[in-house]
């Protein structure tokens, strides 16, 4: 089984924390993991940009990595959100299994 962490970025804690409940109850992930405010500062239509944003970590199955990216997308407020995965190399067995149970197949 491989467990798979999707981040994504937010422009309030109150989004980031809609999108996370909703992509648990929808089973997409075993759980999100609200955290921080963040500085970005990035180029957006022809200038360069800076904005307080919210980071967030969702654990889910490889399996289920595309699905959950796609359907933060979906929920997320900003037209090119970021939203990526990375695979966790290791972990305690027992959570792996855990991701497993609370992710739908």
């Amino acid at each position: 089984m491989s467990v798979v962490t999707v981040t994504a970025f937010f422009a309030t804690e109150e989004e980031a924390r809609r999108v996370g409940r909703a992509v648990v109850e929808e089973r997409l992930a075993a759980c999100a993991n609200i955290g921080g405010a963040v500085h970005s500062i990035y180029h957006w239509q022809g200038s360069i940009e800076e904005a307080g944003e919210v980071a967030a970590s969702f654990k889910t199955t490889a399996a289920m990595a595309d699905a959950l990216i796609v359907r933060i997308a979906e929920l997320h407020g900003y037209d090119v959100p970021c939203i990526f995965a990375e695979p966790v190399g290791k972990l305690l067995a027992a959570y792996a299994d855990w991701v497993e149970e609370n992710v739908r197949r």
